[in-house]
């Protein structure tokens, strides 16, 4: 790498040295490929490069579901896809909640499988006869995947029990969880630095160029050589490969202040899981609404709009707690990566470049096996 003049000795050949491959982006992917590569391979040299202080994106942004889809999400796939392509995703995202479990341990990331709730409004009736009519066929579907054969069920006699507003019907997964996503990272980062594995912050990756039989990286701290690359960075990817299918979507989140007596318990999911939310600490975690303006959600910019917001006020105090006017602490966002397929985008980009991006919102659920297949690639390319 060619630094300043003000990089040390002891700097450039402890932490400068060259690296077999450099991964750009510490989020969940990142660092699951950067692990599975040392586990293959202990002798190794990984770099890992994050632009932020902390993983950028949505690694430690998002609402921490350890979910694979609501009933109605399963159905708007179907219509997009094939039958085979929904049941290889559930599949894919449900192995892939089973290698983050354990990898990383329950205790370590607090899983709790209390289930995951999809509620419909008064004025959502055909939405609910549809959901109802296709229930047996998805459970029966889906039952390849999961092993069992009650995946969705309906839970309308929970509403009152929680006190909702305006939900006429709800149904049940008791196969779904949530997970402290912090703690989750916090852990990964842990067996990371354990691993032997480098993970430089504050570096952001400009350019990637093939020169003389290696990999050039122009970085905001110098420029990097490395026999192989893994681009982890999702939403962000198209800043350095405009023509990959990923689109950046932000995700708008609040988080109320510590609630008394608060009955909800679980993951809960509205209007084709375009509106999330969850216990956590006392407190509710309620995110969503880009599908208000989508154009203006695709953005790399972090932050938040007025019409989102409102639209979370109103439905924090008119459905989820309603008449209660809760006490929002803070707000906060994350950028997602979505595309036209569903399915990630894993595959070599340029001469021993790869990325693997495009997880659609189900990073937490996918995370551990994208990671590990964009490693196996990155390794059977000679």
């Amino acid at each position: 790498m060619d630094l300043e003049p003000s990089f040390s000795y002891w700097e450039r050949t402890a932490f400068i040295d060259h690296a077999d491959v450099i991964i750009i982006g510490s989020g969940i992917v990142g660092l699951s490929a950067a692990l599975h590569l040392k586990q293959q391979q202990p002798n190794l040299k990984v770099t890992v490069l994050e632009k932020g202080f902390l993983p950028s994106g949505a690694s430690t942004k998002n609402a921490g579901f350890a979910c694979f889809g609501t009933l109605s999400e399963q159905i708007a796939f179907l219509k997009r896809s094939s039958e085979e392509e929904v049941l290889h995703l559930v599949d894919y995202k449900w192995r892939g909640l089973q290698r983050l479990r354990e990898n990383l341990g329950d205790n370590n990331i607090d899983y709790h499988q209390f289930g995951g709730y999809e509620l419909f409004m008064d004025n959502e009736v055909g939405k609910v006869e549809e959901c109802l009519d296709q229930l047996t066929y998805f459970n029966n579907l889906l039952k390849q995947a999961i092993g069992k054969s009650d995946i969705y069920a309906v839970a309308d006699a929970k509403i009152a029990d929680f006190g909702f507003g305006g939900i006429s019907r709800m149904i049940y997964n008791p196969y779904e969880g949530q997970i402290h996503t912090g703690k989750m990272m916090r852990t990964l980062l842990d067996k990371v630095y354990n691993a032997g594995i480098l993970v430089l912050n504050d570096c952001s990756v400009e350019a990637i160029n093939n020169e003389n039989g290696h990999v050039c990286l122009t970085t905001s701290q110098g420029n990097f050589k490395t026999g192989k690359v893994i681009l982890a960075t999702n939403a962000f990817a198209a800043q350095l490969y405009p023509d990959l299918d990923v689109v950046p979507g932000r995700g708008q989140v609040l988080i109320t202040k510590p609630i008394a007596n608060l009955k909800l318990q679980g993951t809960y999911h509205f209007n084709e899981g375009y509106y999330y939310f969850r216990n956590i600490d006392n407190r509710i975690l309620f995110g969503g609404g880009r599908n208000l303006d989508f154009k203006q959600e695709e953005t790399w910019d972090f932050g938040q709009t007025e019409k989102v917001k409102q639209q979370l006020i109103t439905y924090l105090n008119e459905i989820i707690l309603p008449g209660q006017n809760t006490e929002i602490d803070y707000w906060w966002s994350g950028i997602m990566g979505f595309g036209e397929q569903i399915s990630p985008i894993i595959k070599e980009i340029q001469p021993n470049v790869f990325c693997a991006v495009r997880c659609n919102g189900m990073g937490v659920a996918m995370g551990s096996l994208v990671g590990e297949e964009v490693a196996k690639l990155t390794l059977d390319q000679a």
